[in-house]
């Protein structure tokens, strides 16, 4: 797989103009005038740049995980390095918007390097964009704006902290957009429980649980196309609980089944859940249900 350690190999590849400044580049059409076209297509790459991109779609389908949402109105990209990206020329974009692309090493030295990394759309899928309403659209832009006219600036000693600052209020706002945007696609956030539920229940009922333990949540996340990221965002958004927690759910209300039979012992029912070790899944056991799961047993034959 190609990799492209600079910005400027990268854009290269693109077949886009070569950038002002050696570590960041910015591609805007707002109001007038049209974003350059990259290559047509490409086959798997990674590079070391960030990448956010405004981009409306004319023509093809897009989906949002495994569902498919309306992209008249805007659509930001979030890409973080290393990401593998590729494309083909079945999807044609409107060439309005903007294009943002700087290098990892852009941010070196600032706040914003460690900031950067604790939002969690750069680690989603190019498929969960964020979906702007025309008010939140201009925001956005209007940030841009700003950006753009700094990058044309001559290059002077506050060039840099004036352009990070704005990326970062760029993000920010993203930030609170994609809250909002958590908040209204309640049934996608129940309809991603099932589809985790389904996938564990698949697992189970494959075998594959005695054989290859409790499985990961990158494992489950990869079978419903998202991100290891995006499934565990969402899911605390609309459930106050994480993957993992569901996952423990799952297991314990199995183990409860499990423990009804009494020709089986507790570490017996630990193995046949996929713990390595039975004083683990004792200890899980009590946290989630206040009792120990012998006590359980205990409490159900009596009843």
């Amino acid at each position: 797989m190609q990799h492209f350690k600079t910005l400027s190999a990268y854009i290269d590849y693109l077949e886009l103009p070569r950038p002002e400044h050696p570590m960041l580049s910015v591609f805007s059409a707002i109001d007038d005038g049209f974003l350059p076209c990259p290559k047509e297509s490409s086959p798997p790459i990674t590079n070391d740049c960030y990448s956010i991109s405004l981009k409306k779609v004319v023509k093809g389908d897009l989906n949002y995980g495994r569902t498919k949402y309306d992209f008249t109105n805007g659509a930001l990209i979030f890409i973080a390095p290393r990401q593998v990206l590729q494309w083909d020329s079945s999807v044609v974009f409107e060439q309005k918007g903007f294009s943002i692309n700087f290098h990892e090493d852009f941010l070196k030295g600032t706040e914003l390097a460690q900031q950067i990394k604790k939002y969690g759309f750069f680690s989603y899928s190019a498929n969960e964009a964020l979906h702007l309403s025309p008010r939140e659209e201009k925001q956005i832009e209007s940030i841009v704006e700003n950006i753009e006219i700094e990058y044309h600036n001559n290059q002077d000693e506050f060039s840099k902290d004036i352009i990070i600052s704005q990326l970062s209020t760029l993000l920010k706002y993203a930030n609170r957009f994609y809250e909002r945007q958590f908040l209204n696609r309640k049934e996608l956030s129940n309809d991603l429980l099932a589809q985790f539920n389904q996938q564990l229940e698949a697992y189970f009922e494959s075998g594959q649980l005695q054989e290859k333990g409790i499985p990961s949540i990158e494992q489950l996340a990869d079978k419903m196309s998202v991100s290891q990221r995006y499934l565990s965002d969402t899911l605390k958004k609309e459930t106050g609980k994480t993957t993992t927690e569901h996952l423990q759910l799952y297991l314990i209300d199995e183990a409860k089944n499990i423990l009804l039979k009494p020709d089986k012992s507790i570490s017996e029912v630990a193995y046949e859940l996929g713990f390595e070790y039975p004083q683990y899944f004792s200890r899980l056991f009590k946290k989630k249900e206040g009792v120990s799961p012998s006590e359980y047993r205990e409490k159900y034959k009596m009843n």
